[in-house]
């Protein structure tokens, strides 16, 4: 079964690529440098003490990624990149980059600690604030 189709909404999904090797290796090397870039900047901010008081190194990632990634899509779009250069930055870096999987286990935490407010606070912002950059994304690719 497909999918029905909405009237009035334009979904931009991520690219769909064959599988042949080289788009595999395309989509590891990106996620080894959006990985690489992920502990970067995670490292960098956790190191100042003004943002002790969140997990505000992956709130900065998610939202940053999340602007990337809907930018990117939304650019190439017209401007036919190539399925493997779109899996290189889309899936690989964006997804190497972006830490969903640390999202939740930092929530999790706060929420074992009693820290109820401060989860609902961050799981709240990290959502609303990734999804306004993916949509800011968009509008800058305009």
């Amino acid at each position: 079964m497909g999918s029905i189709p909405t009237p009035g909404i334009r979904m931009i999904s991520s690219p769909t690529v064959a599988l042949p090797a080289t788009t595999i290796l395309w989509v590891a090397l990106g996620g080894a440098i959006g990985s690489a870039l992920r502990f970067a900047v995670s490292d960098i901010m956790r190191r100042l003490p003004a943002l002790a008081s969140l997990p505000w190194a992956t709130l900065f990632v998610n939202v940053t990624g999340s602007f990337v990634i809907g930018w990117y899509l939304r650019s190439v779009v017209s401007a036919d990149a190539s399925p493997q250069l779109r899996a290189f930055i889309a899936i690989g870096i964006c997804g190497g980059y972006t830490t969903f999987s640390t999202f939740a286990l930092e929530n999790a935490q706060l929420l074992e600690n009693g820290l109820i407010a401060r989860a609902a606070v961050y799981a709240i912002a990290s959502v609303t604030l990734s999804i306004g950059a993916t949509f800011l994304g968009y509008a800058v690719a305009r």
